[in-house]
């Protein structure tokens, strides 16, 4: 009998520890995805990533999370794996789209709420995901090369229509963004009495930190439109105005100029654009048809 009572009393003993440590606010499941869970604790991270990122909406959350558990889930049946190096390399990704350290993201998630974990499983979906597509649904995609030609000679214009050969004239800009002014006036007295690509270097050594580079050739349709409209209205020995760039202050010098009509680079941009487009709208449609197939239970 006294046996029975210590028992008792280690039983109710241990019950009451798992009690105090037990967290106060238990999960719940919300929704099953072909019988995986997800939890309301799931949705408030989730929204509370997407506060974050400047969205909202409970639906939406919910929306995402399904989505990305149909996606996880059938990048495993193919035999797709998703290694924690991977996720931790999108993880990384996302940090220098930002331009800040991963300890620094970590930092700011949590200060707003956010458990790092909540990142790393959407992460892992859109890795997941992004297997699945670049194999199974990529096969399905195909472009028109015929109206990739069609679309790209209509976009040729007068000033794209330019083959040059150029080189860059840079200013530096040691003491950083505050020196642009002074590096600009000087930019304009070297354009003054510039006469050409072969005396480029030779009037550079006037000049403090000013470096003269081979761009070598170039197409007008490989260069932003305001800088191929204004090479067009230059002659061979023309240089463009100063421009500030990231480290100095730029002039182009064009050094040879032929009329070309090439469509390679627009049409490379077209068949970028048009496949990525027809890629999300096939990835898009498998994805609605997983979800067409699949068992989701709200409650």
């Amino acid at each position: 009998m006294k046996m029975l009572r210590v028992l008792g009393a280690f039983v109710l003993g241990l019950a009451l520890l798992v009690a105090a440590v037990a967290p106060a606010d238990a999960a719940t499941v919300k929704i099953t995805v072909n019988g995986e869970p997800i939890t309301d604790i799931q949705i408030s991270q989730r929204l509370a990533l997407m506060k974050l990122e400047r969205r909202s909406g409970q639906k939406l959350a919910i929306e995402e999370l399904v989505n990305e558990a149909l996606e996880i889930q059938e990048a495993k049946r193919l035999g797709f794996e998703v290694s924690e190096g991977d996720i931790d390399d999108a993880y990384l990704g996302v940090a220098r789209q930002l331009k800040i350290s991963a300890s620094n993201l970590n930092k700011i998630m949590t200060d707003n709420g956010v458990a790092v974990q909540t990142l790393r499983d959407r992460l892992k979906a859109t890795v997941a995901w992004g297997k699945v597509t670049s194999t199974v649904v990529s096969a399905k995609v195909t472009v028109s090369e015929a109206d990739i030609d069609k679309e790209a000679k209509a976009k040729l214009t007068a000033a794209n229509s330019f083959d040059y050969i150029l080189k860059e004239v840079l200013f530096l800009m040691p003491g950083g963004e505050g020196s642009a002014s002074k590096r600009t006036a000087e930019a304009n007295r070297y354009k003054k009495s510039f006469s050409g690509c072969d005396s480029a270097v030779q009037l550079s050594l006037s000049y403090t930190d000013a470096a003269v580079r081979d761009i070598g050739r170039r197409h007008a349709t490989q260069m932003p439109e305001a800088i191929a409209d204004e090479l067009s209205k230059l002659n061979v020995g023309g240089i463009t105005k100063p421009r500030v760039v990231q480290g100095g202050v730029s002039m182009l010098a064009v050094c040879s100029k032929e009329v070309a009509e090439d469509t390679t680079f627009i049409a490379g941009d077209l068949r970028q654009s048009v496949g990525n487009g027809a890629l999300k709208a096939e990835a898009d449609k498998y994805l609605a048809d997983l979800k067409a197939k699949a068992q989701i239970i709200y409650s």
